[in-house]
């Protein structure tokens, strides 16, 4: 039997259509559809009649109340999960953030064949069937001297589709010092184990010599792989054995030979102050016969995973009945397709909001910083405790982990409470501002904010 008090804080409860009925016309639920309507306003009596059994019930649990909960949820949320957001975290690749923004050029591309009907696989100048990679083979050929390319949805599947098409039941032999780990549960180990390949490891963890790769070579090892530890590094006592060793071992004894450099690049950042990393040319001119990297790391483009090298083993790599499984779909192509061409015309570094974020001198990011401080009145920068500090930016996306980026950053917060409540407030503006707390102040750093972005950050400054 219900208690009185119960059964009083059940009967004043709303039921689900009279509170739909009461917020449908808000204007600040336009857009959001009727079925999500209903159904956020069905948690929200829910949760108040569970209350209400439980005897927990209170003044909250009022149809005004419980309206104004459902449109703050709602509009918190907003019509569309994935939203554009400000990073002002300062990591240039953002994973979750979406790693590499596209290019203006990418974007137009996306628009131009997304409404339309496009000649994804079709010749036009035939009528007959065409391949979808051929948008994309000879510039992949230009730019890293290889003789054919393929592209599939990441650098993991890569790996996977070359371990399953060349290994299969056979043995793949690989550094102790590559068995890398990256985000996402992606271990070589179990790669080689779902690419049907048993893992022959060689050398020790921080050395490993030629000779260690010679003597495990038998009649089942089928693939020598190299794998580039693109996110962290072994230092001291150290060896590895160079590519173009590697490759002459493996044409030697009749073995294929593939480097994994995960976020290659297709440039020498060197001078403009970065470490020495391997190019995707200079690992295909090594002579390996095959090579596979990210399309949304350091070459700045979309999510893939870009493998060139032989024809004859690319060749077996699009024939494999997983290929299709994992291939990229018309706005991969276009938006690699235009990234690529501003590489072929020298105007990456210009147009490619990747590389253009690296190279960015501290003085440019500097002057962005002070735009937005000045953005602020004097009476918003003396509560915020605003001031311009010099930091340092990360690369991110498992990318040259040692190289700290100088940068200058807005902090924020006279104290370690308001740092935490001002960064709670910036994620739930419109666009959210995405920042990172250190020593105890928030930090907005201004290397991954684009000068687009001040307006709406500064915004969100005053309203917080």
């Amino acid at each position: 039997m219900t208690a009185p008090d119960e059964s009083t804080g059940l009967r004043r409860l709303p039921s689900v259509d009279q509170l739909v009925r009461r917020l449908a016309d808000r204007p600040e639920l336009a857009g959001i559809s009727r079925a999500r309507l209903t159904s956020t306003v069905r948690e929200a009596v829910d949760g108040a009649r569970r209350r209400a059994l439980a005897g927990t019930g209170g003044d909250g649990d009022t149809p005004e109340h419980m309206a104004a909960q459902v449109v703050e949820t709602l509009t918190r949320a907003g019509v569309f999960s994935l939203r554009a957001v400000v990073n002002a975290t300062g990591v240039v690749l953002h994973t979750n953030l979406g790693r590499a923004p596209l290019s203006d050029l990418a974007m137009a591309r996306m628009a131009a064949v997304g409404p339309a009907y496009s000649n994804l696989e079709l010749d036009l100048a035939t009528k007959e069937r065409g391949s979808r990679y051929s948008h994309v083979e000879a510039l992949l050929r230009r730019l890293t001297g290889a003789e054919d390319a393929l592209v599939v949805n990441n650098n993991a599947a890569a790996v996977l589709l070359a371990i399953e098409t060349l290994a299969h039941g056979k043995e793949v032999v690989v550094s102790r010092g590559e068995l890398i780990e990256i985000g996402g549960e992606f271990r070589i180990p179990d790669i080689m184990l779902r690419g049907g390949a048993r893992l022959r490891e060689v050398g020790t963890t921080n050395r490993t010599h030629l000779r260690d790769y010679t003597e495990a070579i038998g009649p089942d090892v089928a693939l020598l792989l190299k794998v580039h530890t693109s996110n962290y590094r072994v230092v001291g006592f150290t060896s590895d054995v160079p590519s173009r060793e590697l490759a002459v071992l493996g044409r030697e004894r009749g073995v294929a030979v593939m480097e994994d450099l995960g976020s290659g690049s297709l440039l020498d950042l060197r001078q403009w102050g970065f470490p020495y990393e391997p190019t995707v040319p200079e690992v295909v001119a090594s002579g390996v016969d095959l090579v596979s990297f990210s399309g949304d790391k350091l070459l700045g483009g979309p999510q893939a995973g870009i493998v060139v090298g032989r024809r004859a083993l690319v060749g077996r790599l699009k024939r494999n009945p997983w290929n299709r499984a994992l291939r990229i779909d018309k706005f991969t192509i276009a938006a690699l397709e235009a990234t690529l061409s501003a590489y072929d015309a020298g105007t990456a570094l210009e147009t490619v909001p990747t590389l253009r974020s690296l190279t960015e001198p501290l003085a440019s990011i500097r002057r962005r910083a002070r735009r937005l401080l000045m953005r602020l009145d004097a009476d918003s920068r003396r509560r915020l405790a605003a001031a311009i500090v010099e930091d340092h930016s990360e690369v991110g996306g498992g990318a040259l982990p040692e190289v700290k980026l100088p940068t200058a950053a807005l902090a924020l917060g006279a104290t370690p409470a308001a740092a935490r409540a001002l960064d709670e407030a910036l994620r739930r503006a419109d666009p959210p501002v995405i920042g990172r707390v250190s020593k105890d102040r928030l930090l907005l750093d201004c290397r991954t904010i684009r000068p687009a972005d001040i307006p709406a950050v500064a915004a969100a400054l005053a309203r917080a």
